[in-house]
């Protein structure tokens, strides 16, 4: 079985990386079932692994997020979510040609606006992938890339080989409080001000003419390296 688990692993983030992802974990998610709110139990029975793959954003793009999100890391934001969701429906299709059940969750996809919820939480199920970390902005964070990764998630009851945890934090990094314009980051992820974050995103979405509730900033910022 661990060597069928390994060769799957391998053929998966073979098509991940060959489809433009840049990072590619799996782990034991079944806890997480009970928090997927806008997927029913029945639909996700027996699927106890994530795979998680992630795209990483530019940082040219970023830059040109000054004091707010621009009309061009809107579309560059958009493309990711495309690409992602793309590779995760190749990824699921391999899953199923081997006998197994696979579900794609879309990179970005909100359920409920006003909760800002999706299906799942795409950064707890890349925490038990080994992706990366919470970070002080309650975003994940990549040990290389930061916060700048887009994520999309596969649910599978296909036994996979699992990674680690990543065993690291934002240590004496504050770069995120100090840029954030809702002033919504504190020195824990746990303290973050969500209410506070998403009026700062519906006022960018009209003020910056972009029709979506994104910013970018603390993204620019969190550079672990």
């Amino acid at each position: 079985m661990k060597n069928g688990c390994n060769r799957m692993y391998d053929k998966l983030k073979a098509i991940a990386v060959s489809g433009g992802a840049t990072a590619f974990g799996t782990g034991m998610v079944e806890d997480l079932r009970v928090h997927f709110d806008a997927l029913p139990p029945d639909q996700t029975e027996g699927m106890s692994y994530g795979i998680v793959i992630g795209a990483r954003v530019s940082a040219a793009v970023l830059k040109g997020c000054i004091t707010g999100p621009t009309r061009h890391y809107l579309h560059h934001y958009r493309m990711l979510n495309w690409l992602l969701d793309q590779t995760a429906a190749k990824i699921a299709i391999a899953i199923q040609n081997e006998g197994y059940n696979a579900l794609p969750v879309p990179a970005s996809q909100i359920i409920d606006w006003q909760a800002q919820t999706a299906h799942l939480s795409h950064k707890m199920t890349a925490l038990r992938a080994g992706i990366g970390w919470i970070g002080r902005n309650n975003l994940l964070v990549h040990p290389e890339y930061g916060s700048k990764i887009r994520l999309a998630t596969i649910l599978t009851d296909m036994p996979m080989e699992t990674d680690s945890p990543v065993e690291n934090d934002c240590g004496e990094c504050r770069k995120c409080i100090d840029i954030c314009p809702a002033s919504a980051i504190r020195e824990s992820h746990r303290e973050w001000n969500k209410a506070a974050c998403l009026e700062k995103l519906k006022y960018f979405a009209k003020a910056h003419n972009v029709g979506q509730y994104i910013c970018g900033l603390c993204v620019k910022v969190c550079s672990p390296r």
